[in-house]
């Protein structure tokens, strides 16, 4: 099989849970490190499947690398190679296939209820599930591309993942590890959501309780997800 490429965009903002998934079920992959200069491939179809991790920047900003990844999303939707986005990637697909990002209403960080469409493409992706606890942390949203079917929505956020075929978009964080919230709650600070934190921003101590039940919980989640998404590769 040929592997799964997996697109990094921040250095603190690696595959995380979705890299052990994939190795417990023997599928290779290939880390693009995007964050440290490495060419965007050209050809989708040099790789069983294309999945893309968050990042701290806006798909509306003029880095050089944006358009080609659209470009490279395009191709891939074209060429019937399964497309997986979390957060930031979630966004690059949106806007790769004619959706738009803009800022959301708030800031959503930290654990968050994410609920599950009543429609078929919805049971696909999450089978009988109504609803879960997922980790969050964005400030900008999707609009839902043409084609696509919204199937998850949050209190906060009302496009929280979208289904086209056997590809995927999502705002929420499915891929998170303990280390993974660690360390992003060191970065905390760097939002600035003091004074008037919103109901929709917690702080790094209640992100951090519960921690690995909640991770573990999490985990089940992702890996119905990741089932159904790998079912597509080639």
């Amino acid at each position: 099989m040929k592997p799964v490429a997996i697109f990094r965009h921040a250095g603190h903002e690696g595959p995380g849970y979705f890299a052990t998934y994939l190795d417990e079920h023997r599928v290779p992959w290939r880390l693009v490190k995007v964050d440290a200069g490495e060419e965007i491939p050209a050809d989708p179809r040099e790789y069983s499947g294309l999945a893309f991790m968050g990042g701290p920047m806006s798909v509306n900003d003029p880095l050089p690398w944006i358009p080609r990844v659209l470009a490279l999303i395009n191709g891939a939707v074209a060429a019937d190679v399964p497309v997986l986005g979390h957060c930031l990637g979630g966004q690059l697909m949106s806007k790769a296939l004619g959706g738009t990002v803009s800022r959301n209403p708030v800031k959503e960080i930290g654990w968050g209820r994410v609920s599950i469409e009543d429609n078929e493409p919805a049971r696909r992706w999450f089978g009988a599930l109504r609803e879960f606890t997922s980790f969050h942390w964005h400030g900008e949203t999707f609009t839902i591309p043409a084609g696509a079917t919204r199937i998850a929505g949050s209190p906060y956020c009302a496009n929280q993942a979208f289904a086209l075929g056997k590809h995927l978009g999502m705002q929420c964080h499915v891929e998170m590890t303990p280390q993974l919230i660690r360390s992003w709650c060191g970065a905390w600070d760097t939002e600035r959501v003091r004074p008037r934190r919103p109901p929709s921003v917690q702080t790094p101590d209640e992100m951090q309780e519960d921690l690995e039940p909640r991770v573990a919980a999490l985990n089940a989640i992702a890996r119905r997800v990741y089932a159904r998404w790998i079912e597509g590769l080639a």
